[in-house]
């Protein structure tokens, strides 16, 4: 990934240089990644529980012949427990060679937009931790939190998952 010139939180990009996320649904709230760290999207397919496995791990599944974990994307983010439905999809990424599944309640874009269009998160004084949030933007009428999943599962948290 290449990074460019930053805003004064040091997080979001200020050119205009397009990018492409995948935007998806965790209750009623949006949020997206960058398709770059994205394989594939899959629907929603029971995993296999691990005994003693971090709260967000919902447990493993087989794809293609490798064994994943899949994370409780809601869980991740500290929005309680997501149940999967039906409309349920996982969202399979790679970090760093180490592949996972994302559960989510349903996907709902992809997108391409330009940079400038992401925001900053405000300071808050509540105590919220916006460490994975790379910003917010206006898609639609409704805002959408852009996510950062290098900070999501960064090195000491890969420990809990991989």
């Amino acid at each position: 990934m290449t990074t460019s010139l930053e805003t004064l939180a040091g997080q979001v990009p200020i050119n205009n240089a397009p990018i492409e996320i995948i935007a998806f649904y965790l209750g009623d709230q949006q949020f997206c990644v960058r398709t770059t760290s994205i394989r594939e999207i899959r629907g929603w397919a029971k995993s296999t529980p691990l005994p003693h496995a971090s709260p967000e791990v919902m447990g493993m599944m087989n794809l293609r012949g490798a064994v994943i974990p899949v994370i409780n994307t809601a869980r991740k983010l500290g929005q309680g427990w997501s149940t999967p439905t039906e409309r349920s999809a996982i969202v399979v990424a790679e970090l760093d060679g180490a592949i996972f599944g994302l559960m989510v309640d349903r996907v709902s874009d992809i997108l391409t937009l330009d940079q400038s269009m992401i925001q900053p998160v405000p300071e808050m004084t509540s105590g919220y931790d916006k460490g994975f949030v790379e910003g917010i933007f206006a898609h639609q009428g409704e805002m959408i939190c852009f996510l950062n999943l290098d900070r999501m599962f960064s090195e000491p948290g890969k420990a809990d998952f991989f």
